[in-house]
């Protein structure tokens, strides 16, 4: 690509500077020969203005030392002055190469003052005196200068204005030499990296460093990167612990089936392997219903129904799901509600939100010695509800994983309860965060947007 660039843009100066050379070329010729015109007539003026001290017998030559002293001339042109009856008072030619270049005088042509001689191509001025002007009234005077002379310093500075638009290319083409690496280099790395997206090798993507839209573009792509690796290596370890959850409850009812079907179980034996059989049967309902509720809850928009939510009812109806529990275990429950919190609304589907509450509860319950605190207070335009237990607390390996799927502590069930807790809240707009008490036992809490009666609902 970047040798395709290269070419495309030294083809492009070539073209310009031949483009340059073929309309600069006659427009310099067509300059310069205005500008011997001009000149030419400003000497044959000056000639004509001079008072004729020594005034010269008809085809005599003046010499170029006394042409001199009268009007400066360049060294190739050439003076005649013609008196009104034809006859040539004096000239910087002999009377042969005179007479000639009267001749040549009188077939120049009026549009650009050039006229064919029999030794080449002459630029020729005639300026008759104006009546009345003393010595000088009815002269002509006959200016001519060679157009080599003119063609030769076309060519010269023809030379020179091609050297220095060459140089000029050159440094152009290496400066877009390097600003072109400078741009597709880092793209072709870019792209390389991309294809290693594409084969799903994300762990060897590697960060691209450049300025710029392409650094930003880079830097995405990297961070894309670290994204899919981590999400690719969290469905691996869904899949590992999915077949683990299912194969265990499976294996159980594989094999007491096998053994009634064999005549092993029999009696209290093969009705206790029964019951065992129908207690795997409900787990694995479990684990079955919450992984599907889970992807519903991460992918579908449909399942939920938001709607105006008092606080303090969620809180109560709460405790009022998770107090047989709390009985059947002997656990103490303290709920405390700020006065800011009291009246407070939130937007969220009352139904998910009490089940993700639930489920934090629950687990709470699991884990405590013997209390359980439930917390609610506004901060700013969030509600934070607190769920804390006196329990040992959260292990710091499981910390970092506590919200993922099959990530369960020690008497856990399905390792999906948090998982779909956190589905929830974050559906709902809101953030939940675990982190260990510095007197002991788990604190979950769960942020939600302050319902603005005056202002939109939020999303």
């Amino acid at each position: 690509m970047i040798h395709r660039l290269n070419l495309s843009f030294a083809l492009l100066l070539l073209c310009t500077l031949a483009i340059t050379a073929a309309v600069i070329y006659p427009l310099m010729l067509d300059t310069l020969v205005e500008g011997q015109r001009k000149e030419l007539r400003e000497q044959g003026s000056e000639l004509l203005n001079q008072t004729l001290a020594k005034p010269t017998v008809p085809a005599q030559r003046l010499e170029e030392p006394a042409m001199q002293d009268m009007v400066p001339l360049a060294p190739a042109t050439k003076a005649l002055l013609i008196a009104p009856d034809n006859r040539v008072l004096f000239s910087t030619l002999p009377a042969l190469q005179a007479a000639e270049m009267i001749e040549i005088a009188k077939r120049v042509n009026p549009a650009t003052g050039i006229s064919h001689g029999k030794d080449g191509q002459y630029i020729v001025e005639t300026l008759t005196a104006a009546e009345g002007e003393a010595q000088a009234s009815g002269l002509t005077a006959v200016m001519a200068a060679p157009l080599s002379k003119v063609k030769s310093i076309q060519l010269a500075l023809f030379q020179r204005m091609m050297i220095i638009l060459t140089a000029g290319g050159i440094m152009a083409f290496l400066l877009s030499m390097f600003v072109t690496r400078r741009l597709v280099d880092p793209l072709a790395k870019l792209r390389k990296e991309l294809k290693k997206v594409e084969r799903r090798r994300f762990s060897e993507v590697r960060l691209v460093k450049s300025g710029g839209e392409i650094g930003e573009v880079a830097r995405s792509v990297y961070q894309l990167a670290g994204e899919l690796e981590k999400y690719q290596h969290t469905q691996k370890q869904f899949f590992q612990n999915a077949s683990h959850e299912l194969k265990t409850p499976l294996m159980s009812i594989q094999g007491y089936a096998e053994g009634i079907n064999d005549g092993i179980f029999t009696g209290e034996s093969a009705e206790r392997g029964l019951n065992i059989i129908v207690k795997e049967c409900e787990r694995l309902k479990k684990i079955v219903t919450e992984m599907i509720l889970l992807a519903k809850l991460e992918s579908e928009d449909g399942i939920f129904h938001p709607d105006r939510v008092s606080v303090a009812d969620l809180i109560q109806e709460t405790v009022e799901r998770i107090n047989p529990l709390l009985v059947k275990k002997g656990h103490e429950l303290n709920v405390n509600i700020s006065e800011n919190a009291n009246e407070q609304l939130i937007y969220v589907d009352r139904g998910k939100v009490l089940q993700a509450l639930i489920n934090v509860a629950g687990n709470a319950a699991r884990y405590a010695r013997h209390t359980i605190t439930i917390d609610a207070a506004a901060n700013g335009n969030y509600i934070a509800i607190e769920i804390a237990d006196d329990g040992d607390g959260i292990s710091e390996q499981l910390l970092p994983q506590l919200f993922e799927r099959f990530s369960k502590g020690k008497n856990g069930e399905t390792g999906l309860g948090l998982a779909i807790s956190r589905a929830i809240v974050e559906r709902c707009g809101g953030r939940i965060t675990a982190r260990n008490q510095p007197g002991g036992g788990a604190l979950f809490s769960l942020q939600f947007p302050v319902l603005n009666e005056q202002g939109p609902l939020p999303h």
